[in-house]
């Protein structure tokens, strides 16, 4: 179509002549489109009017002034500079204040820590040692912060530190009750205004508590592997305490076993003040692997359960000790004393002396006290005939008596040498009817299952947990702890 080409050509050099050439430029297009036909003449009026829409829009915006003419003002303004001298004057005689922070030391005395903190200040340090409130500053732990403010003479004006309220209660350490465990003490020992004296004050505050969730791999001990993963020791007993009725932890522990643990800690100012419960854990053992979940199903209490909704806590423990190593079992022997075979009728386990002996199950104390070659023994009566029987201690738990009950896990004793022994040791006798039979071949898991009005609220929980676990499982499962070792995640829990 050389018409329509032709007319293209027109309107293009017409986009780029002057105003006053557009005109003769436009007129020849039209006159070419008048001579064409009705298609191309449709086509040449459409491409006209675009021509003239763009022409006219050109000719109204206007063009942005040049830089050139835009009126420059130039300021000029004399600032006076600031002395110096004055400035260090000013500063000498302003009152100063530093605020440190240390964390106490082992073997730190009140000097040490004092110094330490650029305290230089003898009447405060006379009132901490003689206030008793304030003098708590001085039991504070090993690792715990301690904040002042001073002066720049080093005078002190404010001490704080952060204490657990339960102090004084020699088994804090190993309450996980998350109750007790959400409240601390903060102690701030406050000089009055412009005097040399001090005020000390003892205030309860409440705890964030946080869920922390790890998992680590056993290279060779669990309390190593719970090290590497950064898991508190507390948090590593309540794990053998979970699966002691499945797992033995002194012989049955493999290279390559990994866990997983859900656990409860308290904080306070970004400080780590203790731990709480585990909360769910899981730990594969030689391949095969053993859950357990938290649930309080009673306002009395709760207890483990495993995913299926039935109780961890089975009839008796597999070892009345948490660590150890069998030194002679149930079998005929030499006596190591008298020299003579016969039938050794429990099982011996070595351990240093102190080492806790719990109660394998629940029970009545039926006997205390010393019995001939079996030293320092208990005896405790369970159900259906069963008994068991603890030798050798070298003492027994502080108020056990005859009649007294004790749950599965209760401490009873220490490990020890009295008696016919000849090192220190814990001789278990497992007995039905009394006659002793093997209590490492003995089968009594009783499991219990929960009620049906609490296995809802159960399935609740132990999703929870089971997702927790999918979170340091990646790879649903196909990635274990020996890709991840030491993972953490962490949520704060209000």
């Amino acid at each position: 179509m050389p018409n329509l080409d032709k007319f293209k050509n027109f309107i293009s050099v017409s986009l780029l002549l002057p105003y006053s050439k557009v005109t003769s430029v436009l007129a020849k297009g039209l006159e070419s489109a008048r001579k064409s036909g009705r298609k191309f003449r449709i086509i040449s009026f459409s491409a006209f009017f675009l021509a003239l829409f763009a022409l006219g829009a050109a000719g109204v915006v206007p063009l942005a002034p040049d830089a050139s003419d835009i009126p420059v003002t130039r300021l000029i303004e004399q600032l006076p500079l600031p002395s110096i001298n004055d400035q260090l004057v000013a500063l000498e005689h302003s009152d100063q204040q530093f605020i440190r922070e240390e964390r106490v030391r082992r073997g730190d005395t009140l000097a040490s820590l004092l110094q330490r903190l650029g305290v230089d200040d003898n009447d405060a340090a006379t009132f901490i040692k003689s206030d008793p409130t304030a003098r708590l500053v001085m039991q504070q732990r090993a690792g715990k912060t301690v904040r002042v403010q001073t002066d720049d003479q080093g005078q002190l004006q404010w001490l704080q530190t952060t204490m657990q309220a339960s102090r004084a209660n020699k088994n804090a350490d190993n309450d996980t009750n998350s109750t007790n465990a959400a409240q601390v003490s903060t102690v701030l020992i406050s000089r009055k205004p412009d005097t040399d004296s001090f005020v000390a004050s003892n205030q309860s505050q409440a705890l964030e508590k946080r869920i922390e969730m790890h998992t680590g791999e056993i290279y060779s001990s669990l309390f190593a592997a719970t090290d590497a993963a950064q898991i508190p020791d507390a948090v590593a007993s309540q794990l053998v305490d979970m699966f002691s009725t499945n797992i033995d932890f002194a012989s049955d522990l493999r290279r390559g076993d990994h866990f997983q643990v859900v656990y409860e800690t308290f904080w306070q100012n970004g400080e780590m003040v203790r731990t709480g419960r585990v909360l769910a854990g899981e730990f594969t053992n030689a391949g095969r692997s053993y859950q357990a979940v938290w649930f309080d199903e009673t306002a009395d209490g709760g207890s483990y359960y495993g995913f299926d909704g039935k109780s961890m806590k089975k009839a008796f423990l597999r070892s009345p000790l948490a660590f150890t190593r069998i030194s002679s079992g149930f079998s005929m022997r030499l006596h190591p004393i008298s020299g003579k075979w016969k039938q050794h009728t429990g099982v011996d386990f070595a351990a240093p002396t102190g080492t806790p002996i719990r109660a394998s199950a629940d029970g009545d104390v039926v006997s205390v006290g010393v019995a001939g070659g079996y030293g320092n023994m208990v005896m405790l009566k369970h159900w259906a005939g069963y008994s068991t029987v603890y030798g050798h201690m070298s003492r027994f738990a502080s108020g056990l008596r005859k009649g007294n009950k004790v749950k599965q896990g209760d401490v009873i004793g220490y490990v020890g040498a009295t008696g016919w022994a000849t090192g220190p040791h814990l001789h278990y006798e497992f007995r039905v009817n009394n006659v002793a039979v093997d209590p490492m071949k003995v089968k009594v898991d009783q499991a219990v299952a929960l009620s049906a009005s609490g296995l809802q609220r159960f399935n609740s929980v132990s999703s929870d947990m089971q997702h927790r676990f999918a979170l340091l499982r990646p790879n649903d499962g196909a990635t274990n702890a020996s890709t991840t070792p030491t993972a953490r995640i962490v949520a704060s829990a209000y």
